[in-house]
């Protein structure tokens, strides 16, 4: 088990990618401190599956856009597991449908703290604790192929995501003394929640999936085997780099 003894805390850990990283970090030994938001009968379903892996977990409720709640669920993950060796920035919201030119404000508020601001805030705190543990440490953010492709009618996604990017190499660079690792997932179309509508629509799963080259959707278990991966000792020679995973999609996209 590539994760024996160590212990992560996973934002949005209540459903679709967060939970299934929780689930595959469990089942390759760590501990998890379960973050969700307004979900709580799906993080008690991901406390449960960690369970039955053989692993603890604690369930937090917290609002990643909040620095202060972000500091109160960071003090309580480590109060209750000790001290955090892995961060997974899973926790994110969608946004569509409005251009630019007719975008108000709260929404571009709720975008941007939840998607960009709130990974921001956790690494700092994660930060701070690994090196008062005397360095080293993984950072993992979940981020989109939203940050390499345009999003007309979402750009305030886009724009946040395009962000976690900078981020991850500014960060790559900040932590490489304290020997904490950074890396980006950019997810492509994956089954989750936040996607189950579209893939439901036949049409538009028509129209994405003759976009990707694997024609299908991916599973949030293939982000969780990049993820573990990268989390593992395996990884430590691997920083500052985002790994699109989109079966093609970003590489036929200038031929669709």
């Amino acid at each position: 088990m590539r994760l024996q003894g160590k212990r992560a805390l996973i934002t949005g850990a209540d459903s679709g990618i967060g939970q299934a990283t929780a689930v595959r970090f469990a089942q390759e030994g760590a501990d998890i401190a379960i973050v969700f938001h307004t979900d709580a009968e799906g993080a008690a379903e991901t406390q449960r599956r960690v369970a039955a892996a053989g692993r603890r977990a604690t369930v937090l409720q917290g609002d990643v856009g909040d620095s202060a709640s972000v500091a109160a669920f960071f003090a309580t993950a480590v109060a209750t597991l000790g001290e955090l060796d892995i961060l997974v920035n899973n926790a994110g919201v969608g946004a569509g449908g409005s251009e630019v030119a007719d975008i108000d404000d709260a929404e571009l508020e709720r975008v941007l703290r939840t998607d960009l601001m709130g990974p921001l805030f956790c690494a700092r705190a994660f930060v701070r604790l690994r090196r008062q543990a005397g360095g080293q440490g993984r950072i993992i953010n979940i981020s989109s192929v939203a940050q390499h492709l345009p999003t007309p009618e979402s750009a305030p996604y886009g724009m946040a995501k395009a962000g976690v990017g900078s981020l991850a190499r500014s960060l790559s660079r900040e932590l490489a003394e304290d020997k904490i690792n950074v890396n980006n997932i950019a997810p492509g179309l994956i089954q989750t929640p936040m996607t189950q509508a579209r893939l439901d629509d036949p049409e538009k799963r028509e129209q994405s999936f003759a976009r990707i080259p694997w024609h299908r959707a991916g599973q949030p278990e293939e982000i969780a085997g990049v993820a573990a991966f990268l989390a593992s000792d395996e990884a430590d020679y691997v920083t500052g780099q985002t790994w699109t995973i989109d079966g093609g999609l970003t590489m036929q996209w200038g031929g669709a």
